[in-house]
């Protein structure tokens, strides 16, 4: 599998090819379309508005940790 990211920075953005099958169709999953094959396998994703979801994302994968540290502190 091939991975390969890019920013744009103008548009905000990001966008994750997970594979270099020609796409059939996409589908919008707010904020992300997935771009799929024919055979219905992800070929990329696109992260609009990439700055504030990548900023969520790590805001609760951060508070996930902190609680599970905190519940093992116990």
């Amino acid at each position: 599998m091939s991975l390969r990211m890019r920013y744009d920075p103008t548009v905000d953005i990001l966008l994750v090819e997970v594979s270099k099958r020609p796409i059939d169709y996409a589908e919008e999953l707010c904020p992300v379309i997935v771009h799929f094959t024919k055979n219905h396998k992800p070929v990329a994703l696109e992260i609009l508005d990439a700055s504030r979801f990548v900023t969520q994302a790590t805001a609760t994968s951060l508070l996930a940790k902190s609680d599970k540290l905190a519940a093992s502190a116990k």
